[in-house]
């Protein structure tokens, strides 16, 4: 293993921020940190990064300890880099600037190329000479990314990287972006609440609650297979249904209408996804949602079969 967070804690102003959270992960391979609002990936993000001091543990890199600000004049590890969610962007120089802030001026055409390279990742190629104060939050998302890939680290952070960005734009840039990581053998944490980024792109994810760790795997294995509610409800929308005895957790597209069933539901809303409807329907149980092809009119009754 190549990092080694080690039972580490950390508080704020008294409170339990991290609570003995210990992980590994391998050269290369990506990590997602997931969980509601607050309940710390940010916060451990920053403490990998060496950007708060511990209460306790250690952290490697290889043979290297991250040391925080107690130990480092300027906080961070240069063999890592971070992006946080605000940017920090200098606003009053181009793109191409930004990009290339801490690129060497020795050899001018690599330095080019080496920022051309990166716009393309991020297709922000013809807003090169623009200056970043007239960037959209999005755009400047995208600068940031290129940004704290420039100098190529070893090891990646990212924070709601694509959380400004267009839908129409963020499905293309996460497909290059994490395959140039991939193929440059970049280890990538990336501390995200959008399920696509977990499911599509990561090679394991953890579920993070209250400041500590409630859940690791891959991420075939915590979608199909969610230990509590709570894992589950981060992928979206949730049902908890009664099968063979034993409590299910189960997802609205799992749910099919039969023509008779013990379980009979009747629709209280319906709601378009293009693809399909999101049923709102009441049991005997409670609420359930459920997906069809074809839309329900408010009250009429159907019945409903598992499939998983």
């Amino acid at each position: 293993m190549t990092l080694q967070v080690q039972n580490i804690t950390f508080s704020y102003k008294e409170k339990v921020t991290i609570n003995a959270v210990s992980l590994t992960l391998e050269k290369g391979k990506t990590l997602a940190f997931i969980g509601e609002s607050g309940c710390g990936k940010s916060t451990l993000l920053k403490l990998i990064y060496g950007l708060y001091d511990l209460d306790a543990g250690e952290i490697f890199w290889k043979q290297t300890q991250v040391l925080g600000p107690k130990f480092n004049l300027i906080p961070g590890m240069e063999f890592m880099k971070y992006l946080a969610q605000d940017f920090d962007l200098m606003p009053y120089i181009t793109v191409a600037e930004n990009v290339g802030k801490y690129l060497s001026n020795i050899y001018r055409d690599k330095k080019n190329d080496r920022i051309q390279e990166l716009l393309e990742i991020v297709e922000m190629t013809e807003y090169a000479h623009v200056k970043a104060q007239y960037l959209s939050g999005g755009q400047m998302q995208r600068v940031a990314i290129a940004r704290v890939l420039a100098l190529e680290p070893e090891v990646l952070l990212l924070d709601e990287p694509f959380s400004h960005i267009d839908n129409f734009r963020k499905n293309s840039l996460r497909r290059k972006l994490f395959k140039y990581l991939k193929e440059k053998e970049i280890t990538t944490i990336i501390a995200t609440h959008d399920s696509t980024d977990v499911l599509s792109f990561t090679d394991e994810v953890l579920v993070m609650q209250a400041g500590n760790i409630v859940g690791r795997g891959t991420p075939i294995d915590m979608y199909n297979h969610p230990m509590t509610r709570y894992t589950a409800s981060l992928f979206g929308d949730v049902n908890e249904i009664i099968i063979d005895d034993e409590l299910k957790f189960v997802y609205p597209h799992q749910l099919q209408v039969v023509s008779y069933s013990n379980l009979k539901v009747m629709v209280l809303e319906s709601y378009y996804r293009g693809s399909c409807y999101l049923i709102e329907a009441a049991s005997e149980k409670g609420i359930l949602f459920f997906e069809s092809p074809q839309d329900y009119p408010r009250n009429s009754s159907v019945y409903l079969e598992v499939n998983v």
